[in-house]
């Protein structure tokens, strides 16, 4: 970390904040000044008809006449031309050019409408069939089919995912509440972390800052995921996200363990990485914002053989993010190098690389007093030195899948994660008085192993004039944990941490060597491991009734030992207790689609939950997390399937839930069961070719409903991070080939800070906009953007922890963040 970095005092004076207002108010003129250079708005496109596609991979010509037949066309075109040539296939709804667009991308062949209703395929001039794909080619201005591996899609709906059946289906006629953040829109707002992406852009999703910010964690529909997230449908614990890698974010709402085990059971993150791509695409990208932040990220993909079955990707960044907040910051390197294999067209495989190294100092936020964050300045750091945790992490993934023929199918992955974290911390304790925080130390090695793998076979069947799309599988994962000679000092007398005025805090006073030299009294052994079968149907009548029926049955171990006297490895080694649970989860939605943009659908799921792996005091392990979730909503698409919307209405409950202990800081127990319930509404996508927008909104009413061991009074209160009503509104508008322009806004109302106490954190709204200009520059372009967050440089409240003293976690004030991208 530079120390070099500037330090913004401990109050913020008017003067300070009025020149924040002051650089805000420069930052609008400069956008509003761009803006008025765009020129006028392209015409509307029109609509053409949309068609249900099943063209299944292998020969182009038969792909081509399927499609006729399909769509009731004529296309012409030499039979020797596309004899030779294989094609991918092509299913969900598209136009006819949308469809030849799909079906002919990377072929080498064009089309033109030759006049009534037929079309030729032809050979594309040979500057368009060597271009990278700068954009799509489009004839009638309507979207085509959508490409997440295209770096220049502007696309901010997703019409297709595999998270939530574990195969691609379109969501329209999936019976699941799925939403998708795309590159796009992460690019768009400059999300240097998933956590914003989410939270913006996803009804019913908010940062649950357990631990500061030192892992990720969300609340999804009133219910932590317990510092899980998954990549590419693989379980990952206790780690942070780099968007370098990150091609979408999804987000699976409700019970999704019947097809991963162990998620909890308001819904899973699963992160999608980016691909090697069969086109040499190339990008360099500087990011630089307000208090010394600054971000470098690049990208090389192509094929390495001219066949193109051997290709390449390299993504790398490096960070060092200053803050508001005196200390505060992280120091990142993350390179992810991967090889794609593709022999023919019905083998692939994929291996990949991930590194990365921080270096951290965390905010644990303000302490509470009363029923409010005690009143100090937002910019208030009670650290003490310029040192945090030290974490690296080297991740593996490997995966397969091979078609025996057009119907079935068997894919295969698999990952590990070796992470370890070199702990220094000094977490809030509790208040001594009205002004004095007392803190503790946290300090020493913890090493993760994770591994992860599961193995599907995929099959295509028709049987008695239905159709089955059947899902057969298994998975199992191992996650470890170990820790030795740590301190954790909150309860064994240890003072070291020393106290802080918070009016007045000063750095610098805390005796490292004193820390250092204290006894250890910290040591833990963990271990969880799950093992899972499941199967699953997706049975679709008359192509518009959809049933998804299925189930999973778990075995699941976990088991800890901890020492809180010595810090011995040994002794938590002999304390080592493990537990088993089992159970048969099932699974069943229908969905109906009467119109092609519109589906209405309904679920009931159960699911058993991840082993709740907080520490309790005296050792003993939390029982795991059962939910139970009954939904029902509708989806729609209009615009030719640029706009999709999904609302839902949903009743989800949640045995064993962890909460903090009251009797014992630091420490957790489970309440005996909680509820949500609420309304969701999604609304994304292109309205016209030059207008983007998402609209979100929640209302949630999550609270416990029956106390558990040791929780009376627990009964009735609200779940801690999670805002009754929350919205989010963002759009941009393209008014030239090269400008665009965006402003968005979240609103969320107020939250519970913490189980036991009556903390209120105050609700909030906040603006952000954004202003990008590219420039062809040859073969190249070149985006300059900037954005501004919290416009209005509104105060406000992120989240409070349940840890030590509530500490409140603080907003972002006002934040400028510019970028120069060269991608060629």
């Amino acid at each position: 970390m530079s120390h070099s970095r500037k330090h913004y005092g401990f109050k913020v004076s008017k003067q300070q904040k009025g020149n924040r207002q002051r650089h805000a108010l420069k930052a609008v003129a400069l956008l509003c000044a761009m803006a008025a250079s765009g020129a006028a708005i392209a015409d509307n496109a029109g609509s053409a008809e949309v068609y249900k596609f099943n063209i299944s991979a292998g020969d182009m010509s038969a792909a081509l006449n399927k499609l006729a037949e399909t769509a009731n066309v004529e296309l012409s075109y030499p039979a020797a031309m596309a004899s030779d040539m294989k094609s991918n296939g092509l299913k969900g709804n598209y136009t006819v050019e949308q469809a030849l667009q799909q079906l002919l991308k990377g072929s080498g062949l064009n089309y033109r409408v030759a006049g009534g209703n037929s079309i030729t395929v032809e050979k594309a001039p040979l500057a368009q069939a060597n271009e990278a794909t700068m954009a799509a080619v489009t004839v009638t201005g309507i979207r085509a089919g959508y490409d997440s591996t295209d770096p220049y899609t502007k696309d901010y709906s997703v019409p297709r995912s595999s998270s939530a059946g574990k195969t691609e289906m379109a969501l329209m006629e999936t019976p699941v509440n799925v939403q998708v953040v795309p590159r796009t829109v992460m690019d768009d707002q400059q999300d240097i972390e998933i956590t914003e992406a989410l939270s913006r852009n996803v009804s019913g999703v908010q940062r649950s800052p357990e631990y500061g910010d030192l892992y990720e964690n969300f609340n999804i529909r009133g219910f932590s995921t317990n510092f899980s997230t998954y990549r590419n449908g693989l379980r990952r614990y206790t780690n942070y996200s780099d968007p370098a890698n990150i091609e979408q974010v999804e987000v699976i709402k409700g019970p999704a363990a019947v097809l991963y085990g162990q998620i909890q059971p308001g819904g899973m993150v699963n992160v999608v990485t980016k691909k090697a791509l069969d086109k040499p695409y190339y990008s360099l990208q500087q990011q630089f914002g307000s208090y010394d932040q600054y971000r470098t990220t690049a990208a090389a993909t192509g094929p390495i053989d001219d066949a193109k079955t051997l290709k390449y990707r390299l993504d790398a960044s490096y960070q060092e993010l200053g803050s508001f907040k005196k200390y505060v910051g992280d120091e990142r390197v993350f390179i992810a190098p991967k090889l794609s294999w593709t022999p023919n067209d019905r083998f692939e495989a994929n291996a990949e690389l991930e590194f990365k190294h921080d270096k951290r100092v965390d905010d644990n936020g303000i302490p509470t007093i009363g029923k409010r964050p005690a009143p100090v300045p937002f910019d208030t750091f009670l650290g003490d030195v310029n040192k945090g945790p030290t974490m690296n992490s080297v991740l593996t993934a490997f995966d397969w899948s091979y078609k025996f023929n057009d119907n079935w199918k068997v894919n295969n992955r698999f990952m590990h994660e070796d992470w370890d974290i070199n702990y220094f911390d000094l977490q809030p304790q509790f208040m001594l008085d009205s002004t004095t925080l007392k803190r503790f130390p946290i300090t020493g090695m913890a090493y993760h192993d994770t591994y992860g793998t599961n193995l599907d076979l995929i099959g295509n069947v028709e049987l008695f004039h239905t159709k089955h799309e059947l899902l057969i599988g298994g998975d199992f994962s191992r996650r470890t944990r170990k820790a030795d000679k740590n301190r954790f000092a909150c309860c064994s007398g240890n003072n070291t941490g020393g106290t802080v005025d918070i009016y007045n805090p000063t750095y610098n006073s805390v005796d490292l060597a004193a820390i250092y030299a204290s006894p250890y009294d910290y040591a833990v052994r963990e271990k969880e491991e799950w093992f899972g079968i499941y199967f699953q149907d997706h049975i679709t009548l008359f192509d518009k009734l959809h049933i998804l029926g299925g189930g999973r049955y778990d075995w699941a171990t976990f088991g800890r030992g901890a020492d809180f006297a010595t810090g011995s490895y040994d002794v938590a080694r002999a304390n080592y207790q493990s537990y088993d649970n089992q159970k048969f989860s099932p699974r069943v939605g229908i969905l109906y689609q009467p119109m092609s943009w519109l589906s209405v659908y309904g679920n009931y799921t159960e699911s058993l939950g991840s082993a709740n792996t907080g520490m309790s005091y005296g050792n003993q392990s939390l029982k795991p997390e059962i939910g139970e979730q009954f939904e029902i909503g509708f989806k729609t698409e209009f615009f030719d399937q640029r706009l999709s919307s999904t609302v839902s209405f949903y009743h989800l409950t949640k045995q064993n839930l962890q909460i903090s202990d009251p009797a014992h800081s630091g420490f957790t127990v489970t309440a005996g069961e909680a509820r949500s319930q609420g309304i969701e509404a999604d609304i994304k996508g292109r309205i016209t070719d030059q207008l983007n927008m998402i609209l979100t909104y929640a209302y949630t009413d999550a609270r416990i409903i029956k106390n558990g061991e040791n929780t009376d009074g627990a009964q009735g209160k609200r779940l801690i991070n999670v805002p009754e009503h929350q919205a989010s509104l963002w759009g941009t508008y393209q008014f030239t080939p090269e400008f665009k322009a965006g402003i968005g806004g979240t609103l969320v109302g107020s939250r519970a800070g913490q189980t036991w106490s009556n903390l209120e954190l105050p609700g909030y709204a906040r603006m952000d906009m954004m202003a990008a200009y590219v420039k062809p520059i040859g073969k190249t372009r070149l985006t300059t953007q900037l954005n501004i967050n919290n416009v209005l440089d509104k105060e406000y409240y992120a989240g409070a922890t349940q840890q030590g003293a509530s500490n409140t976690i603080t907003g972002n004030p006002l934040t400028v963040m510019g970028s120069l991208k060269l991608e060629y």
